[in-house]
């Protein structure tokens, strides 16, 4: 298990939001941040602090990615014609393991990301095993034919926390998944509120 994986419960709490609606996120029990000082009062956050406070949950929404990887997304949103948060957006939607998370073919974004790595799923017949790999429309993501009765696969698709949005037909009968078109922000069922525009204040200044 990697560190980032350990650590999505404290995610949740960090950001004092339960960003992925889980039943058994923390912060329905407790409300308050982590550590000892968790329950002070918080005075009112500067825009520095919004900023950061944005991209670290869109960051960390997407399964914690590193620094690095979500810079490198922002500038390739930032390179291509058009509103740069809307793409960003798109861009992190198209990630391979995204696809399976939405797909409900398992139940959390990080699991999407060890289930892409272990090999369990193809992209138009070819097996691939990169979570980043960015999928095109029409392409095809399916679980393949050993790995369909997995258990955690099979509990997935029961979840009724969430649904599998319209930018991706789903057939849980075959365990495919269609990506149709890149969504923009508002066809993507967060369970909380995103502000890319902030994002892009933040990397403005930074």
């Amino acid at each position: 298990m990697t560190k980032r994986t350990s650590a999505k419960y404290k995610i949740d709490r960090r950001m004092g939001e339960n960003i992925w609606g889980r039943a058994k996120s923390p912060v329905n029990r407790r409300e308050y941040g982590p550590g000892q000082h968790g329950q002070r009062r918080k005075g009112k956050m500067s825009d520095f602090g919004l900023q950061l406070r944005a991209k670290q949950k869109l960051k960390g929404y997407y399964g914690d990615l590193t620094e690095k990887q979500f810079r490198r997304i922002f500038a390739e949103a930032e390179r291509l014609r058009g509103d740069t948060g809307e793409i960003l957006i798109g861009l992190l939607e198209r990630r391979l393991d995204a696809v399976v998370y939405r797909a409900k073919f398992v139940a959390t974004i990080f699991a999407a990301r060890q289930f892409v790595n272990h090999g369990h799923v193809t992209v138009n017949g070819k097996r691939v095993n990169i979570p980043s790999y960015r999928v095109k429309e029409g392409d095809v993501v399916e679980v393949r034919e050993k790995s369909k009765q997995i258990a955690v696969l099979l509990e997935a698709v029961q979840l009724a926390e969430r649904d599998v949005p319209d930018y991706i037909e789903a057939d849980h009968s075959k365990m495919t998944a269609t990506f149709v078109r890149t969504p923009g922000l508002g066809d993507v069922p967060y369970a909380v509120h995103m502000e890319p525009n902030l994002v892009i204040e933040y990397y403005a200044q930074n």
